[in-house]
């Protein structure tokens, strides 16, 4: 589960796999964040099938990765540059659907009639 409010930022350039926690760490490190600051790190394969996502959960660091089997993750496109992304995002692009069409819906307050 992921916490309500969490930042999650995605890397639009793509890494190389082989890289385990340690790596993506410090990549996030070189990039000038703090990895151990609570947000999510997503980043994806040269060959857009695959993710993965680094994180501080407060008592160790957690390592998430997927690969899609017949399709593959919507992603910005490719530079050198984080995009942020909200939490329904981040479960839309999980899932391999275009997260970029996800979008907060605003609730209006009630009318009342007096």
């Amino acid at each position: 589960m992921i916490p309500s409010g969490v930042k999650v930022f995605l890397a639009s350039h793509p890494i190389d796999f082989r890289k385990g926690m340690d790596g993506l760490l410090s990549l996030v490190r070189d990039a000038g964040s703090d990895p151990f600051d609570g947000a999510l790190y997503v980043f994806r394969a040269k060959r857009a099938d695959r993710i993965k996502i680094v994180f501080w959960d407060g008592s160790g660091v957690v390592l998430y990765a997927k690969r899609l089997e017949t399709a593959q993750f919507c992603w910005p496109k490719i530079g050198h540059h984080r995009v942020h992304l909200n939490q329904a995002q981040l479960m839309a692009l999980v899932d391999g659907m275009d997260w970029k069409r996800v979008h907060a819906v605003t609730v209006k307050p009630p009318e009342f009639v007096g």
